[in-house]
């Protein structure tokens, strides 16, 4: 009765006011618990990399052959290695090895994947087929597999284990733009830009790409995960970071040689893995929930 009287006194061709805005992407993340506990353990990772130069930590490359294979203490909190070497320092400096790793083989990615991914959802016909079939080749083989491959032919070091992930990782985001590129072609603002005179050029890149960074910015979230796990492979099949400079991977592969002596080595190394992977999975599953305009 009262959408009755509402409507009787409302003014013919008056405009309706406009419905309550959504909450913001922003708000629904502070609202999801998960998401802020992944966000939390992503910052402290953050920092313990930023920090360590600053921190009164032990020198992460300085050998202690009095100290070998300490068990934790209170001046060792995690032990030492094989070398005498504190734990907690390579911990710190190692997460330095991760983040970059993940960061730069994500940037990787997004700088081959973007490009392609958009040549074929907008242009279709023969470009799309070439790059699909590329693509798809790729993604017949293991992702592991193809870093390992990758790594091994440009050799063992830190770099060519970032470039070797951010390769493996191109078909990923390559399909993921080129799926929402083709969805948001055929939006009417599109159709405007085009009517106006637009070229492809400014509309792929000034109209269409900002519509598909939500799906892009979870995506690059959750490879980091991902990317630390492939650089600690790497480093742990001596692909990767290779020594005396720490690198969690590294550390298990030393620690593998003294588990029976030395169980605590491969604690730290092991526990900072899984912490951080799960950190970054939270983190990108709170962010998909958050920019997915189906949810309220």
């Amino acid at each position: 009765m009262a959408d009755v009287i509402l409507e009787a006194a409302t003014p013919a061709g008056a405009i309706e006011p406009a419905p309550r805005p959504r909450r913001s992407a922003l708000a629904k993340l502070f609202r999801n618990r998960s998401a802020l506990i992944g966000g939390a353990v992503v910052l402290i990772f953050v920092l313990m990399a930023v920090l360590a130069p600053l921190l009164p930590l032990a020198d992460p490359l300085k050998s202690n052959f009095l100290a070998i294979r300490k068990p934790p203490s209170e001046l060792y909190w995690f032990g030492t290695d094989e070398l005498g070497r504190d734990q907690v320092s390579r911990l710190f400096y190692g997460a330095q090895t991760s983040l970059l790793a993940g960061i730069v083989s994500v940037l990787i990615a997004l700088a081959i994947g973007i490009p392609f991914g958009l040549l074929a959802g907008w242009y279709g016909g023969w470009i799309d087929i070439a790059i699909s079939r590329v693509t798809e080749a790729m993604l017949a083989c293991p992702f592991l597999i193809l870093a390992i491959a990758f790594a091994a032919i440009l050799g063992p070091s830190l770099t060519n284990a970032m470039i070797a992930i951010g390769l493996s990782a191109v078909p990923i985001f390559i399909r993921l733009v080129r799926g929402q590129v083709m969805s948001v072609k055929a939006e009417d603002f599109v159709e405007g830009a085009r009517s106006i005179g637009a070229r492809d050029l400014r509309i792929m890149f000034v109209h269409v790409l900002p519509n598909t960074m939500s799906p892009i910015v979870v995506q690059s979230t959750l490879f980091m995960a991902q990317a630390i796990i492939l650089e600690a492979s790497l480093s742990f099949l001596g692909l990767g970071q290779q020594p005396p400079a720490p690198s969690w991977g590294q550390m298990l592969n030393v620690a593998k040689n003294f588990m029976e002596q030395a169980p605590w080595m491969s604690v730290a190394p092991g526990v900072a893995i899984f912490v951080a992977v799960l950190g970054f999975n939270l983190l990108g599953d709170g962010l998909r929930d958050a920019l997915d305009p189906k949810e309220g």
